[in-house]
């Protein structure tokens, strides 16, 4: 293997992960923080007629992780394309 091959692929691993930690961090966010640590405050606003911080500890953390998931398909796509991965 070239080394601009190895090059190449470093580059794609180095995206790939970044764009993992970004979505990883929306995931905790949105399950932990918001679905325990600050779910008294969000309590305060309802939806549906639920208090915000039960629908976000209840349904809006699987909520989130199917939709990033959707989101990492799409990005990895422009990635794999980008470069020249794809199958």
């Amino acid at each position: 293997m070239s080394i601009h091959a190895t090059e190449h692929l470093q580059a794609y691993w180095k995206e790939n992960l970044f764009y993992i930690a970004v979505l990883l961090g929306i995931w905790f966010f949105v399950s932990y923080v918001c679905g325990i640590l600050i779910v008294n405050q969000l309590d305060a606003y309802t939806i549906g007629g639920f208090p915000l911080g039960f629908w976000f500890a209840n349904q809006g953390s699987l909520i989130t992780f199917v939709a990033l998931i959707w989101v990492y398909v799409w990005l990895m796509d422009r990635l794999d394309i980008k470069y020249n991965v794809q199958q």
